[in-house]
């Protein structure tokens, strides 16, 4: 059994996260749970409490699932880099790069967008943007090709 299952986001503000995530990226909530579990030991975490929130697309499992981790206690983020560092660098999503930009600003999501259109084989472009989500994550739209 090989892939990746999915990518933690651990998150300050949980409501707001899953505006960002599930509202304005539409990503489905598909499971919540509390566990308790040895977290200081395996993950340094000030806890023993970890409320995990998996969202993904259902009608797609294999695309892969963004967890928001929510430990009481946990330091604040930093924020999303001015240019690449070391490290983790961005999810990346494929979206209508403008329908999802918009939605996101409706719901007071502007941190950080830029833009480009990348050239594409076969005389095709693609429309591209980052934006910073909560807690600094950094989130590539990639378009469709035109």
């Amino acid at each position: 059994m090989s892939g990746v299952h999915h990518a933690a986001i651990c998150t300050s503000d949980v409501e707001r996260s899953l505006r960002f995530w599930r509202d304005g990226l539409g990503l489905t909530q598909l499971f919540e749970h509390t566990f308790i579990g040895d977290w200081p030991e395996l993950f340094g975490a000030p806890s023993d409490r970890l409320r995990s929130i998996f969202l993904g697309d259902p009608k797609a499992p294999d695309t892969g699932i963004v967890e928001l981790v929510v430990f009481e206690g946990a330091d604040d983020a930093a924020a999303a880099p001015e240019r690449p560092r070391h490290g983790f660098f961005l999810l990346s999503l494929q979206r209508e790069v403008d329908e999802t930009l918009s939605t996101l600003a409706e719901l007071g999501f502007t941190d950080g967008v830029r833009r480009i259109i990348m050239p594409a084989p076969g005389r095709k472009t693609v429309p591209m943007a980052v934006i910073s989500a909560p807690d600094g994550v950094l989130v590539e739209l990639i378009g469709p090709a035109r």
